[in-house]
């Protein structure tokens, strides 16, 4: 939403006898679980408030993490008798105290509770001086949360002031406000979390205005599996990957499959490596040997994955395949550098089609002007009758009649190389479950960011040393994740 909606969305449940604090109360508590989500061991928390609700929202996220066995710092940058009425009563409740160090290994997390949703750039003192007083703290190691959005960013467009807060989570209340999607602004809005309040209800909204893709929009896309199911519910996955030289890829698409629900793995590789493949593959997935592409138009498949390491030596019949194949089909890495040749070729195919591009990718397929990342989305996906995942920081999907949907899950450590063929095994394996296209991309994109959070939060990995395995080895507590969070 835009800011001015959500303040209309506020004052519509004001109206309704909806309170204030009450609205503060259960804002400040759902920013207090998102936190835990990520630091579940306490740790030390600097709250650096302003003097409006923003603040107040932090001084009751403060207040639970305290109970939670926090040691809580608050730093005003008002004298207390400015700060709103109501914000005073809940640092009042809250309590004040300077902490004494923590041990080396305890988090240091930062609260940017400075300015909410009326602010806009430029800055002004004395917030300009706590907003490089915040970033200090950052680049010193500590994790800032900024509650609503970072201060000092534009909610409406996303532009920012040269101090903008760098926030490393943005945990947002009630829905994101659009500026927190700009192209511009990810860098400072960092991972996007949402605290949705039911109260704040977003009547009126155009039909097709953009989502995030969180638990609470995710949940109902995968139904538990029932008791009597068995493997040929859930899809046999055909993986047409790997080349001399680039046999990982194969491997980890296969893997990623499995542990996202297949029922039956096929790995089709080319003969020259098919005894590589065959010996480094997962005991589970059959791996078996090609002499030609086109000749797998006959295989009993339910879907198509298609690309991973897989060259371009023969082009032909890959992109005979994609045109021919009437099986839903993901479409990553080579597959897509061979689709650029004859782009035509999308408007012909016979089955539904999921393209997972990154920028490079996307640039050779749909060499655009200079414009954002969801308008590029938007003009594919209207050109092209396929569902679009473009990967990113903040990776988008989109489909034509559908929203474009914002992931908001991963991190930097998923900058290497191999997530990607992880990433379209997963999507395979989610429309092997009977998931249309669009929910597996958004579902797929979930799962894989929320795997590598996983991965680092629980101390087992950093940015630097995140692998594709790490992330393969995590889906299953994502799905977990998925099914509980929040509740």
């Amino acid at each position: 939403m835009t800011p001015a909606q959500m303040r209309a969305a506020e004052a519509a449940a004001f109206a309704r006898g909806i309170s204030a604090a009450g609205l503060m109360e259960e804002a400040g508590g759902g920013i207090a679980r998102s936190i835990a989500k990520f630091f579940p061991r306490p740790g030390r928390c600097i709250v650096f408030a302003g003097k409006g609700h923003n603040a107040g929202d932090a001084f009751v996220a403060a207040r639970w993490l305290g109970q939670a066995g926090w040691e809580i710092e608050t730093r005003l940058t008002y004298p207390e008798k400015e700060l709103n009425a109501l914000t005073n009563e809940k640092l009042r409740e809250c309590g004040r105290s300077v902490c004494a160090p923590m041990a080396r290994s305890s988090s240091l997390i930062v609260l940017d509770g400075l300015l909410g949703l009326g602010a806009h750039p430029p800055l002004r003192e004395p917030i300009r001086s706590a907003c490089r007083e915040i970033n200090s703290l950052g680049k010193e190691g500590a994790w800032v949360f900024a509650i609503d959005l970072p201060s000092g960013l534009d909610g409406d467009s996303g532009a920012t002031d040269d101090d903008c807060v760098v926030a490393d989570f943005t945990i947002t209340i009630g829905g994101a406000k659009s500026g927190l999607l700009a192209d511009s602004a990810i860098d400072f809005v960092g991972r996007l979390e949402v605290v949705p309040l039911a109260e704040l209800r977003s009547d009126g909204l155009p039909l097709l205005q953009p989502e995030l893709a969180i638990p609470e929009s995710l949940r109902g896309v995968l139904p538990r599996r029932k008791y009597s199911a068995y493997k040929n519910q859930f899809g046999r996955i055909g993986i047409v990957a790997g080349s001399r030289g680039f046999t990982g890829a194969a491997v980890m698409c296969s893997l990623g499959a499995l542990r996202a629900g297949a029922g039956l793995v096929e790995l089709f590789v080319p003969e020259e490596i098919y005894e590589i493949v065959a010996a480094a593959a997962a005991p589970e997935v059959m791996v078996k040997p090609v002499k030609s592409y086109v000749d797998l138009l006959d295989e009993p498949i339910d879907v198509w994955a298609v690309g991973p390491g897989l060259g371009q030596s023969r082009a032909d019949e890959i992109r005979l395949l994609i045109c021919d194949a009437p099986q839903p089909m993901v479409i990553d890495a080579d597959g897509l550098n061979i689709l650029a040749k004859e782009i035509g070729t999308l408007s012909n195919v016979r089955g539904p089609r999921l393209l997972t591009p990154h920028p490079g990718e996307m640039k050779r397929l749909f060499p655009a002007e200079k414009i954002s990342r969801a308008e590029t989305a938007i003009k594919f996906c209207a050109k092209y009758a396929v569902t679009l995942l473009l990967k990113g920081s903040r990776t988008i999907v989109g489909e034509a009649g559908r929203p474009l949907s914002f992931n908001t899950t991963g991190n930097p450590g998923m900058a290497t190389g191999g997530m990607g063929d992880v990433l379209t095994g997963v999507c395979g394996a989610l429309l092997g479950a009977k998931l249309a296209p669009y929910d597996a991309a958004r579902l797929g994109a979930w799962l894989c960011g929320r795997a590598a959070e996983l991965a680092i939060f629980s101390g087992e990995a950093s940015e630097e040393s995140l692998l594709p395995r790490d992330v393969i080895e995590r889906l299953g507590l994502a799905f977990t994740d998925l099914r509980t969070s929040s509740r």
